[in-house]
């Protein structure tokens, strides 16, 4: 903590800290909901296995619009990105050294995540454990590459759709959501939700733009128009799931014909208009209580150097407690929704968080030996060609990771090859991340801080 101490000493006064702490946040809620709706059970033959328990937890849907902030988390990343990216600028910074320098932390431990992954199944096959179980628990580990796979999308088109947002402001925005509205209408209409599959790109680069906006205050929210904003915003909501054909969950419910988030819907998009109003509102007092408690900021500091940690391996975590808890004889049994199973949510919880703070633990060490070695490398990127470092090759890199990441993703429970998980997927990303780490060396630097996830904590203020 003493570090962090450090850092926020250090902190610029010009610094929006209510960034930082919605960015942490936003992660904390979707770590604490996806452990809450997590049903771990036995089957009649005895293989464990788990299940959203969403279904069943019909209560529980109108809590999904607290618990569900991707929207803010794009939002936050907007923001971050136009911090980053007109410093960057400023400094005469090219696309491909930004773009690389983005990947410095998402692709190597995104790597580390699926090479684990493959090896505990080929050790759990090895001891025995049925096939069936190992895709399982696989495809629960890789669940977070579906976020991934748009948030690679925003931050490799950011050069391209920054300059958009300078020439056509919130234009841009206000034309991907009114696509977004043509997805839903031919979803609705035809009852064919592929139809509306754009609206996961259309929707995501939409709030991510309305961050730029907020940056630069092109998007003017005082807290009078926020207020006004948030109470309209929750007012259309409630009329778009009541009277209009939107579902009342904002996140995935299995089984369900139609949802919010699957594809994303206009009803996400004014969810994420509530968010923004209320990061609007709370900014000035959140920036001021954070300025004058040092200890809290450093908190939040702490909290955003692990984050990306936290987000990837919380489903692992969830297995592992789950492992622990039955070695134990501790997992619950009750009906879902029952007295007894509300009650078991504690140790569960509990269980959870306490192997995810081991595994961040265990992967901060890890962290500083590869800085450790980074240092250690030829200043001048000797032996490494240029080309690594170009423009092209970073962005080939991008979508070839990206599609990997999709192939994972989408590919449902396997078994999937000797690998469980899609083996083309995994080179394509383990390719895409030594690329640019050669990149990486040519140009002798890492590039600095994620925009969304950063490795520093006051990399960025204000611009």
């Amino acid at each position: 903590m003493t570090s962090f101490l450090g850092l926020a000493r250090a902190t610029p006064a010009s610094r929006r800290r209510h960034v930082d702490l919605l960015r942490a946040v936003a992660i904390c809620a979707v770590v604490v909901g996806h452990w809450l709706l997590i049903n771990v059970t036995r089957t009649a033959d005895g293989m464990l296995t788990g299940h959203n328990a969403l279904p069943q937890l019909t209560v529980l849907h109108p809590a999904t619009w607290l618990f569900q902030v991707m929207p803010l988390f794009f939002f936050v990343g907007g923001v971050s990105s136009a911090i980053s990216w007109t410093r960057h600028r400023a400094k005469n910074g090219k696309a491909a050294a930004w773009l690389s320098g983005r990947s410095a932390r998402l692709f190597p431990a995104t790597s580390v995540l699926l090479l684990v992954a493959v090896v505990g199944a080929a050790l759990a096959g090895w001891a025995g454990a049925p096939d069936p179980l190992i895709a399982e628990v696989v495809h629960m580990v890789a669940m977070p590459l579906w976020f991934l796979v748009v948030y690679l999308l925003v931050i490799v088109a950011t050069p391209v759709m920054y300059a958009l947002h300078q020439r056509f402001g919130l234009a841009v925005p206000a034309l991907l959501i009114a696509l977004v509205a043509v997805g839903d209408v031919l979803m609705f209409t035809t009852g064919n939700r592929d139809l509306a599959f754009g609206n996961n790109i259309f929707g995501w680069f939409a709030i991510y733009q309305l961050g730029f906006a907020y940056q630069d205050e092109s998007l003017r929210l005082t807290p009078r128009r926020a207020a006004v904003v948030l109470l309209a915003s929750v007012a259309v909501l409630t009329l778009m799931v009541t009277a209009g054909p939107y579902p009342l969950s904002m996140v995935s419910v299995p089984g369900e014909r139609f949802q919010n988030a699957a594809p994303l819907s206009a009803a996400l998009i004014v969810l994420g208009f509530a968010q923004i109003a209320v990061a609007a509102l709370i900014a000035q007092p959140a920036d001021r209580w954070l300025a004058r408690n040092l200890r809290a900021w450093a908190a939040v500091i702490a909290v955003n150097a692990v984050i990306f940690t936290v987000f990837l391996w919380h489903m692992a975590a969830a297995f592992l407690a789950a492992l622990v808890l039955d070695g134990l004889g501790w997992l619950p049994a009750a009906p879902v929704a029952s007295a007894g199973w509300w009650v078991g949510r504690l140790p569960w919880m509990l269980a959870c968080a306490v192997v995810l703070a081991l595994v961040v633990v265990v992967a901060g060490q890890a962290r500083r030996a590869e800085w450790a070695v980074t240092r250690l490398r030829p200043a001048s990127g000797i032996g490494v060609p240029a080309v690594t470092a170009s423009l092209p090759v970073v962005v080939a890199a991008y979508i070839a990771g990206g599609y990997g990441m999709f192939l994972i993703a989408s590919a449902g429970l396997g078994p999937h090859g000797p690998l469980i998980l899609p083996t083309s997927g995994l080179i394509l990303i383990l390719a895409a991340a030594l690329a640019l780490r050669l990149g990486r060396y040519a140009t002798a630097s890492d590039g600095g801080p994620d925009p969304v996830f950063p490795v520093r904590g006051v990399s960025a203020g204000r611009g």
